[in-house]
């Protein structure tokens, strides 16, 4: 079986990870061409570890490698991945895709121009139990969103709109099928200069209403997302990758388990945007599902920020 030659820039928290999928669950299709970050000496450790070569500069890549994936910070995402769009090099890129819608249209286009992958990393998308969901959710008339997590002393250039609500703004974007009609937010600062916590309410076209709350200063971690349909609630727990479906039956109300085959979603974001690089699919989450994720997360952000009490 051909490999993808694959050159990954960033090994921190998320790049670490990546690396290890790929060495150690995607070997059989993937070979690392080339590992590179600032920090030299702590992914030459990992250089050594996984028998991968390191690479000091990142432009070295081109040539050795057909697609790169990078796990820098948001603010390096534009120019690393436009680089390599424009040398003809498929792109997985971490989310948020880029700082601006604008930027983010501009890789669309050059990933288009240049017939290239580009992927952006929404890892719920992969996830079973959400795959499992989604098969039957239908046309939501109201969705509720929780994602919790503890302070991660990481990703601390965005707020948690950025970082972690971004994630079920694409998940409901993919469940919704309408134009968003309204958007309203507020937030506060706790331990960061940016916003810690957020809610935002979206009302779409077509009337469903979502409701996300994201936080990263919370005692414990929680990724849930409720759907309600006429006479059904489905309930989904993305760290347990469980999900239950909640059915009116006469005046009863029955309750049942979707079945999900478990899966580490990361492993399968990496294998998608393999097979789909290998085989010539469009990724499922494509530039465009990323540009508009972003679009949605900047206004929301820029509605917290316009409140006087988070800028004081």
């Amino acid at each position: 079986m051909k490999k993808l030659n694959i050159g990954l820039i960033g090994i921190g928290h998320v790049g670490s990870r990546h690396l290890k999928v790929y060495k150690e669950q995607l070997a059989d299709k993937v070979h690392v061409a080339g590992i590179c970050d600032l920090q030299e000496d702590r992914t030459a450790k990992f250089a050594e570890h996984y028998h991968v070569p390191y690479i000091a500069d990142h432009k070295k890549l081109f040539g050795v490698a057909d697609a790169v994936d990078i796990c820098v910070p948001t603010s390096d995402h534009f120019a690393l991945a436009k680089y390599f769009l424009e040398r003809k090099t498929h792109v997985f890129i971490e989310k948020p895709m880029t700082p601006t819608v604008s930027e983010a249209q501009k890789l669309i286009d050059l990933a288009q121009k240049n017939n290239l992958k580009l992927q952006v990393g929404h890892v719920e998308r992969f996830n079973a139990a959400f795959t499992a969901v989604a098969a039957i959710a239908g046309e939501p008339l109201f969705i509720e969103c929780h994602r919790l997590n503890q302070f991660p002393n990481r990703s601390l250039d965005i707020g948690v709109v950025m970082d972690l609500m971004i994630h079920d703004i694409d998940i409901v974007l993919g469940l919704v099928k309408s134009p968003i009609k309204k958007a309203e937010a507020v937030g506060v600062k706790v331990l960061t200069p940016m916003e810690d916590i957020a809610n935002a309410r979206l009302t779409f076209e077509n009337g469903c209403v979502c409701n996300l709350t994201a936080s990263r200063v919370s005692d414990e971690v929680m990724r849930k997302i409720r759907i309600f349909l006429p006479d059904t609630y489905i309930s989904l727990d993305y760290v347990k990758q469980e999900a239950f479906v909640y059915k009116k039956n006469g005046s009863a109300i029955t309750k049942s388990s979707l079945p999900i085959e478990k899966e580490e979603p990361l492993k399968q974001e990496l294998e998608s945007f393999v097979d789909c690089v290998l085989t010539d699919r469009r990724p499922l989450v494509a530039g465009e599902e990323g540009r508009e994720a972003l679009k949605v997360a900047l206004d929301i952000g820029q509605k917290i920020w316009k409140n006087p009490l988070i800028t004081s």
